[in-house]
């Protein structure tokens, strides 16, 4: 396969059209790598890829963590102690409470551990 004249005025006008590499080399009956490599050796302004690539979706903002100190705590708000009180970090979690209870849903799970179906007794035996 040879590349005439006549060939790469078509291919020009053609690529100047915006068809695809595909779809030119259809019509000039050659593949699309033929096009390519003949646009590219004549210099032919490069496309953007015909290929749609979804978009990244931005990163969620992260909330500032609220950092609530005991003077911050009411009857209302999780006491749950998070991180070492000896390090700047220190925190109580601040959620709404359970009702009835000193913590969140969260941490009540993590505090009250149900009686299983077994006694005490029952496990020494």
């Amino acid at each position: 396969m040879g590349w005439n004249d006549e060939k790469i005025v078509r291919l020009k006008k053609l690529w100047s059209e915006g068809l695809t590499t595909g779809e030119i080399g259809k019509r000039l009956g050659v593949s699309k790598n033929a096009v390519v490599g003949k646009a590219h050796r004549l210099g032919l302004k490069g496309r953007p890829s015909p290929i749609k690539r979804p978009e990244k979706a931005p990163a969620p903002k992260k909330e500032p963590v609220k950092v609530f100190t005991l003077t911050d705590l009411s009857s209302q708000t999780c006491r749950w102690p998070i991180g070492d009180p000896k390090h700047d970090d220190f925190r109580f979690c601040g959620k709404p409470v359970a009702i009835g209870k000193p913590y969140c849903g969260e941490h009540c799970a993590m505090a009250y551990v149900g009686s299983g179906s077994k006694s005490r007794s029952e496990d020494a035996a």
